[in-house]
């Protein structure tokens, strides 16, 4: 036998610190998240077995459950996948889940004020047992391997890794507990404490939980249940057993579908967006199950991708219990699945937007950006995700709908105009862009996420079924005016357009890096200049494409100068004339001003600042 000893990794340290100082009354997840790690390491198990039959162990699948009272000792072992010296090393000595100091932050801040319920929000697995007890040894032997490898801690910084230690007769895990002599403390090992928590929270476990002979839990899946029958505390539970989520759902779905194809499900979608939904689009959060028995997590065919913040569990009666992923993929059943499903989510979310306007607005404001994604994706439904999609707007600071923009149309016309280019509503807020559409109290849906940029550039051909165009007003030829108004201001334009010459000559001599071209404009009012994006392309997208790693040339956009602003007239004037030695700063300054406008960052602020101070120490004489 072979003996090492380790420091835990920074975060588990402090994790540890918070676990073993804790205040928290909820102190009985504790047995509810080992229960379910044993559940997942059964999972695990059964699916290595599937592939490689000659792993199989003459062993009934179970988690067990051993107390002795007197000494305040408790076990749980299981007999699923196992884990080697590595994984004891890599699972339990190092917490690798990005987020991890933001979820220290906000326990600890619950800790100090007091919140000693907030730890039953949180799913904070092994490190929990350090809540109750003052020891821990878990001892594992993996699938396929006779090595039996033992982790010990106190709780402290260090562990303790022990290898060749006695073997275990069959692979599986073995987490014993050595309780707190606290009285504070109800004692863990007790048996109405043992089956009150698991009635509580582990009922619904698929694999039977033996305590003195006997299983404990109904192992009924909570899914097959009448929803009659399910208490809101159950599907809370339930959520945070299969979305690994310490915090309630915000609303779940039942899914009953019975003729050509029956399956039952039920979905969740969750209160906050997981850290990695906007990095990860492969991932999923829906387990499949055939017949109650389970197959695989992350099924992603059976949701598209701009549906993956949806978790829960899909249950077949219609697929092979031996089915691939390679044929599920091509599986007629799967693609009935998600269409049944999809329809599913839309009608739920179309009728809390109805309902509960709050939580909707909760909903999209965690998930709208990924929602979206499936107006570019998925053409057959662009129309029911438009339908239910909401967005910011010049007309007020809260959020609307489509339709209800429309309703707020003094006159109807088939073009809804939308600003989009920036994450920030305040920017867009203040865009000259908008000058146009305000002096004619015309209302403008403020676009704020990526994707709305993309969808704008493909709305001419991806959503050809609808009644009306959705209208980027970034792009120089969209005007909200008469052919009689356009027919008048094309006169007016002509008619300085001798006068704007030298001023145009003038910028683009210096700008023409920069600029494609500089043009008069008599449609905006306060603001001195605009930029246009040519090519559709905003300031912000063209940054994402960037740090993204693709390789971009300098986008050139048209400069607008409202000329009928005094100070613009005064500059056409002196570039005609020549006489005056700062328009150079003047013009760069123009150009700048319209970058910070379009929440652009400029490369070099420090000449901007000196070509501001200029121009100010002209105006005080100095």
């Amino acid at each position: 036998m072979s003996e090492e000893k380790f420091s835990f990794q920074t975060e588990a340290a402090e994790l540890l610190k918070l676990m073993v100082n804790s205040v928290y009354s909820n102190r009985d997840i504790f047995l509810r998240e080992l229960i379910s790690n044993a559940s997942d390491a059964l999972d695990k198990r059964r699916i290595e077995i599937l592939k490689n039959p000659e792993l199989a162990e003459n062993t009934n699948p179970e988690i067990k459950i051993t107390t002795d009272p007197d000494k305040k000792i408790i076990s749980i072992s299981d007999n699923g996948i196992g884990m080697s010296r590595d994984d004891l090393v890599n699972f339990l000595g190092t917490i690798a889940k990005s987020g991890t100091k933001e979820f220290l932050r906000t326990l600890e801040q619950a800790q100090n004020s007091g919140d000693k319920n907030l730890i039953g929000q949180f799913g904070v697995g092994f490190y929990s047992v350090f809540m109750v007890a003052d020891k821990v040894e878990v001892v594992s032997r993996k699938l396929g391997t006779d090595l039996t490898s033992e982790f010990i801690s106190d709780g402290g910084s260090e562990f303790t890794i022990k290898t060749d230690v006695e073997q275990r007769s069959e692979c599986g895990t073995t987490i014993t507990l050595y309780l707190r002599d606290d009285s504070n403390l109800k004692n863990y090992a007790d048996e109405w404490v043992i089956r009150e928590i698991v009635s509580k929270y582990s009922d619904f476990i698929s694999w039977p939980i033996i305590f003195k002979d006997k299983a404990i839990n109904s192992q009924k899946a909570i899914w097959q249940k009448p929803e009659s029958e399910v208490t809101d505390e159950e599907y809370n539970e339930f959520y945070k057993h299969v979305a690994r989520d310490w915090q309630n759902p915000l609303m779940h779905i039942r899914i009953n579908a019975e003729g050509s194809t029956n399956f039952k499900g039920l979905l969740f979608i969750p209160s906050f967006a997981p850290f990695d939904l906007f990095m990860n689009p492969e991932s999923g959060g829906i387990s499949l199950y055939i017949n109650r028995v389970f197959i695989m997590n992350d099924c992603k065919y059976l949701i598209p991708s701009y549906m993956r913040f949806i978790r829960g569990v899909i249950d077949s009666e219609d697929l092979p219990l031996n089915i691939s992923r390679e044929i599920l993929q091509e599986e007629p059943v799967i693609k009935i699945i998600q269409r049944s499903t999809q329809r599913k989510i839309f009608n739920e979310l179309k009728k809390l937007l109805e309902t509960d306007r709050e939580k909707y607005i909760k909903f999209w404001q965690a998930f709208g950006r990924v929602f979206k994604e499936g107006i570019i994706q998925d053409n057959e439904h662009a129309k029911n995700i438009l339908e239910i999609a909401l967005f910011k707007t010049t007309d007020n600071d809260g959020w609307t709908t489509i339709d209800e923009y429309k309703a707020r149309m003094k006159e109807a016309r088939p073009e809804i105009y939308c600003l989009a280019g920036s994450d920030d509503v305040s920017i867009l807020k203040a865009s000259p862009k908008l000058e146009p559409f305000t002096n004619k109290n015309l209302e403008v849906l403020l676009l704020t996420d990526p994707v709305d940029e993309v969808i704008l550039n493909q709305a001419s051909y991806s959503l050809k079924n609808l009644d009306y165009k959705l209208v980027n007003i970034s792009r120089g030829d969209v005007n909200p005016i008469t052919p009689d108004e356009q027919k008048d201001l094309d006169e007016k334009l002509k008619a300085v357009e001798k006068d704007f010459e030298p001023l145009k000559k003038f910028i683009m001599g210096i700008l023409s890096d920069k600029l494609e071209d500089v043009k008069p404009a008599l449609n905006l009012t306060n603001s001195l200049s605009c930029l246009r994006d040519n090519n559709g392309m905003s300031v912000q997208m063209e940054n994402l494409f960037r740090a993204s790693g693709n390789e971009l040339p300098e986008q050139k956009r048209t400069l607008e100068l409202n000329v009928s602003h005094p100070v613009i007239k005064k500059l056409m004037l002196s570039a005609k004339n020549n006489d005056d030695e700062k328009l150079k700063d003047i013009a760069q300054i123009l150009y700048e001003q319209a970058l910070i406008l379009e929440g652009a960052k400029l490369k070099n602020p420090a000449d901007y600042v000196r070509r501001v101070n200029n121009l100010i120490s002209i105006a005080v004489g100095e």
